[in-house]
């Protein structure tokens, strides 16, 4: 019997791709739940009865103070210890969009122990913002990208999405951007991410954060291009997440 790997998905005031990220998991093969951050906090669900965590996109509590700033404060104040465990026991992670904002505000990602210096999601350069679908071009294989071997298409919507990193060599020579945008200036880049940057991944390649949102093309038929492209969907990316919390 082919083993279905728990995931838990996070959800916050705002939260509103949650259950898209939920279709998409239980399409690779694991069992997603979806739960409340007052119910971790209050002990009723233990991340240490999982076998993956997902941070979903959207805006979690109205993007107060910062896309994902409070949910990072959240996560990293009341959840450390669990986060640590989790890391510790090389459990795969993912944060999308609004999730990968949060992950970046705890510490987790880029994840160098400060190698990496100060990084952050700022403001897209076009100062408004993005709705719109890219393709993104994998970079060096890590647990989550391990399958990927054709460029991926999928929607962005984010109005802080530009990665910066005042050291982006050491998470460049570390491997460490593991998908880039296809194509140099906008609207392939939509953000302004320096070096094409859509998804880093933590020293481990175990914890992934992206801006696009992959959770949106895990079925052809939410192509509106319906396959023209010539660029593939993105289940195979939540599908080695799966195979490696097996």
């Amino acid at each position: 019997m082919t083993i279905r790997p728990k995931v838990l998905i996070p959800i916050a005031l705002g939260t509103n791709r949650d259950a898209d990220l939920s279709d998409a998991f239980s399409l690779a093969g694991a069992d997603p739940e979806t739960v409340p951050l007052a119910d971790i906090r209050n002990g009723v669900v233990r991340l240490r009865d999982f076998q993956m965590l997902a941070v979903p996109g959207g805006f979690s509590y109205g993007d107060a103070l910062g896309a994902g700033r409070l949910l990072g404060l959240d996560l990293i104040g009341w959840f450390a210890d669990q986060l640590r465990e989790a890391v510790a026991a090389g459990k795969p992670i993912i944060g999308i969009c609004n999730g990968f904002q949060a992950l970046v505000r705890t510490g987790l990602l880029p994840g160098d122990s400060g190698d990496a210096g100060v990084a952050t999601l700022a403001h897209n350069e076009s100062g408004r913002f993005e709705c719109r679908w890219v393709t993104l071009d994998p970079g060096p294989a890590s647990v989550w990208t391990v399958e990927l071997d054709e460029p991926l298409r999928c929607p962005v919507a984010h109005g802080e999405g530009k990665f910066v990193a005042s050291r982006l060599d050491t998470i460049e020579e570390r491997n460490g951007v593991v998908l880039r945008y296809a194509g140099d200036g906008y609207p392939a880049n939509p953000n302004g991410s320096a070096g094409n940057v859509a998804g880093v991944t933590d020293p481990t390649g175990l914890i992934l954060g992206m801006m696009p949102h992959p959770e949106n093309h895990v079925l052809q038929r939410q192509d509106p291009l319906r396959g023209r492209s010539g660029t593939g969907n993105c289940l195979p990316l939540f599908q080695a997440g799966v195979r490696a919390a097996r």
